[in-house]
């Protein structure tokens, strides 16, 4: 597993979302009531940056069709079709420094 700095806490505010690549993967960050959470970045049904889309506690809306997600857990919430959950990564916090483990 490799440790890969995302960024500051004072960059991912409470509510908001930021993304990294880390490994070849696109991963989205997320501050939710003060935890930090990372899924993959990539809406698994067109491609679509999730980053780009909403976050409304720990629901993410895809913004491109509206699929659904648990940001906290990368599970599907609502979606017209059946999609595989997102993958999901370990977040440290250190010294106001966010990591994210892939």
């Amino acid at each position: 597993m490799a440790k890969v700095v995302v960024g500051k806490t004072s960059e991912i505010p409470q509510g908001k979302m930021s993304h990294a690549t880390a490994g070849g993967k696109e991963i989205l960050v997320a501050n939710i009531d003060g935890s930090y959470y990372a899924i993959n970045n990539i809406c698994n049904h067109a491609g679509a940056e999730l980053h780009e889309g909403e976050l409304d506690g720990k629901e993410l809306t895809c913004p491109w069709h509206g699929a659904k997600w648990d940001a906290t857990t990368g599970n599907l919430i609502w979606f017209p079709q059946k999609l595989n959950g997102l993958e999901s990564y370990k977040v440290t916090v250190e010294n106001d420094t966010v990591y994210i483990e892939v």
